[in-house]
């Protein structure tokens, strides 16, 4: 239950995040707030699936995980040059003023991707598996404009996201979990990502 409430949660933030304009955006700015949007809307197509209301099609995560993977990591990063934050962006200074802490996150985010990709091959089992909901974010993922995350959740942190004392999971681990559960995971750094660093919609 909690893995589909989390899910439908997803898909509701997706839905307002492809209702927000990029008005006034260029450069840099505008090349971060695509990016974002490409994964919401990867995000939005892969829901469904997870929450079982579609037929599960392993390629089309792959072809997800492997985007996401793409627009993380340094990647990320790359785009959030000093400088461009303010409006239309809604990142926060602290992006700049913690730059370490944003780059773990996207490099987070590209690991836990790279295990999604190998996670496709395992049909969504449900949170049952494994104890999967204290591996569920809050809610939502990439969304609003200036290309920060949406969603609501925790900071990376704890034996329920991580893998063991103080290291990330290895994404060969993250692989070997149910589809939804890995996906979960995915959602769940977007939701930490945005709750430290972007603003808040007034």
């Amino acid at each position: 239950m909690r893995t589909k409430i989390s899910l439908l949660a997803l898909a509701g933030s997706m839905a307002a995040a492809a209702a927000l304009a990029h008005t006034g955006a260029t450069g840099v700015v505008l090349e971060r707030m695509q990016a974002m949007s490409e994964m919401a809307k990867g995000v939005k197509a892969v829901t469904p699936m997870m929450r079982g209301t579609a037929p599960y099609d392993a390629g089309a995560v792959r072809d997800f995980a492997s985007m996401v993977e793409g627009h993380s990591g340094e990647t990320m990063v790359a785009l959030f040059e000093e400088g461009t934050g303010g409006m239309p962006s809604q990142a926060k200074a602290e992006v700049w003023t913690d730059a370490e802490g944003f780059a773990a996150l996207a490099e987070e985010m590209a690991l836990r991707a790279r295990g999604l990709a190998l996670a496709a091959e395992n049909a969504p089992g449900g949170a049952a598996a494994g104890g999967g909901a204290s591996m569920m974010g809050g809610g939502g993922m990439m969304g609003g404009t200036g290309g920060m995350m949406g969603g609501t959740g925790g900071m990376m942190g704890g034996g329920s996201m991580m893998g063991g004392a103080g290291g990330a999971m290895t994404p060969e681990a993250i692989g070997a979990m149910p589809a939804d559960r890995a996906f979960a995971m995915v959602s769940q750094t977007c939701s930490a990502c945005h709750t430290r660093f972007r603003a808040e919609d007034d």
